[in-house]
Order: C-alpha cells, then structure tokens, then sequence
C-alpha cells in the first residue's frame, strides 16, 4: 500500500510539475500575432509585409517564432509574408476531431495540417501563395500542393520551397524517443516526466545539436521558446506527428510526378536530421518543375546560416510562379 502512495504521489508531483513549467513557458513567451478561427479551433499566425504571398512552416518541435527571429525581416519588404504555428504547437489548436488524451497515439497528419492551414489562409485573405516549409514543414508544404491537384481554391500553392524539407519515405524506424514518447505508456508516464525535469541545459544543447555542423546564431535560444514544446499537450502532438508520418509521406510521394508547380530545394549535405541523400536527392527526380541547392557542410537549419541562398531560392520560386515581388 505505502508503495502504491508513494507511486501516486510522484505522478501528482509530475504533473503538478509539468504543468508549473508549461505556465512558466506561457508567460516567457506568449502570442506574438493574432489568431483566425477556423473549423474546431484558432490558428496563431504572424502576418508582415507587401507583395506576393509567402507562407512559412516550421518544422517538428517548433513555433513561428523560428521565422520571427530573422527570415521574416529579410522578406517582408517584397512579400506579404505569413507564418503559422502549425497545429498542436505553439499557440495553434490541434486538428478538429483527433484523440487528444494523455494515451492517444494518433498524430495529426501531414494533409490534415495543411487542410486545416489552407483554411486559415482563406479567412486572412491569401491567395496564390508560395508555400515554404522547413524540416517537417516540408512535408506539409507538399501535402499543401498535392491538395490543389484534387480541387480548385484561391488558396492553391503556385510555388514551393522545400528548407532542408521532409520529403520522401525514409529506411528504418525513428529511434526509441519516437517509438515510446508515441505510444500510450508515453503519453502517460514519460511525456510527463519530460516535461516537469528535463533541465534547461539539455534544451540547450538539443539547439545546438539541430545546427550541427554550424553554431545556433546568438540570441536563437532566447527567441525561439522551446519551452512551448515541452508543455504535455504540445510535446504530445508533436511526438505523435512525427511517429505516425512514414505512411502519410508515402503517399504524398506517389503524387510528386503530378506537380507541375516550380519547387525550389534548399538543403545542406551534412545534414543528419532529414538527410540529403534520403530527402532532396530522390525528391528532385521525381518532382517536375525541382530545383535543388545544396549546401556543401551545412546542417539542418539554412535558412539561418545560408539567409542568401534562402531568399534567393524564395525568389526564384516566385518568378517561375510568375510572381513579381513589390519593389
């Protein structure tokens, strides 16, 4: 029985915990933009600039605030830019209709985003944007693209590009970070735990590690807050988009040979988070209109280390698209 209660009572005190640091990281880094309403939830967006519209996705584990820091300034003079927090993280609500519980292990999809993103999108207003994603908002700029095949909208992608992009379907399983903060006993155990005492030097270094073989800029650890992600809600949708995405890359990829729209690729050769090898070099033979940029030494973040090369591609797309950026 004193075994059982003390059990109990270290899962009260995690959860106390995790929710303590989840209301810390609210505080330190809450909204920046707005929000728009869209079927079962809002969707928190950053919207600058004039010109064409230029859409920004940020990868697993992060926020818009991955493009508040830099990118955003260098393209809102000659884009109408908008960045979302894709859904589950930062400040944007999960797709309508998903388990949610501590046990479920579903993930949102890839289409599922980008259906709920394009919604959002029609209620601000945009119309042929260039969809831009990193990492995992690759993938979700495709699912973007390939949902225009199938029905006409305002909101189509006339243009993408892929930053160190997920693409393909990929050799092999995730790892055991993956398999176990994605199922049930995670969700309820782990995830938790993670939450409540993971110290702030090993978010650090995680950073540090996404940036390899290149440093994080001065300052990136600060803006970004990664904290958000650490919250249980949030690190349990982004786990369970991740673990459950193979199959849903699958299938986008049979799709690739259909897109007639220009994609640009961005993506450095040492990059051992999405790797080059799996992602950008077999996705550039089967997509039409591709164009792929490598970086030789760069990891996984170029639109930080390689800005010129990133707003030179962005650019690129919108003049195949036939999009002319303000002056």
């Amino acid at each position: 029985m004193f075994t059982v209660f003390i059990i109990g009572l270290g899962a009260v005190l995690t959860v106390a915990g995790a929710q303590y640091r989840a209301a810390q990281a609210e505080a330190a880094y809450p909204p920046v933009g707005a929000f728009v309403s869209v079927t079962g939830g809002q969707v928190h967006y950053v919207q600058q600039g004039q010109g064409p519209h230029l859409i920004l996705l940020h990868g697993a584990g992060g926020n818009l605030r991955e493009f508040t820091f830099d990118l955003m300034g260098r393209l809102s003079q000659r884009y109408t830019v908008t960045a979302f927090d894709r859904p589950g993280l930062g400040y944007t609500d999960r797709v309508p209709g998903i388990a949610k519980g501590a046990a479920a292990t579903a993930g949102d999809s890839p289409q599922a985003q980008a259906a709920m993103l394009r919604e959002a999108a029609a209620a601000l207003g945009i119309t042929d944007p260039i969809i831009a994603g990193h990492s995992f908002g690759g993938i979700v700029a495709y699912a973007w693209a390939v949902a225009g095949l199938d029905a006409d909208s305002p909101v189509n992608a006339r243009a993408i590009v892929s930053l160190a992009g997920v693409t393909m379907p990929w050799p092999g399983g995730l790892g055991s970070y993956y398999t176990i903060n994605g199922s049930a006993f995670g969700g309820l155990v782990t995830v938790p735990l993670i939450s409540a005492l993971v110290p702030n030097g090993v978010i650090d270094s995680r950073i540090e590690d996404t940036f390899t073989p290149q440093a994080a800029p001065t300052g990136y650890a600060r803006h970004i807050g990664a904290a958000l992600t650490l919250r249980p809600a949030s690190f349990r949708a982004n786990i369970r988009q991740v673990n459950t995405s193979w199959p849903h890359v699958a299938a986008l990829s049979r799709r690739y040979p259909e897109l007639s729209l220009p994609v640009e690729m961005v993506h450095g050769t040492a990059d051992t988070t999405v790797p080059i090898h799996i992602h950008a070099d077999p996705g550039v033979k089967i997509l039409p209109n591709a164009h792929l940029v490598r970086l030789d030494g760069i990891g996984h973040m170029p639109h930080h280390t390689n800005p010129d090369e990133t707003v030179a591609a962005i650019d690129r797309a919108a003049a195949h698209a036939g999009l002319v950026p303000r002056r």
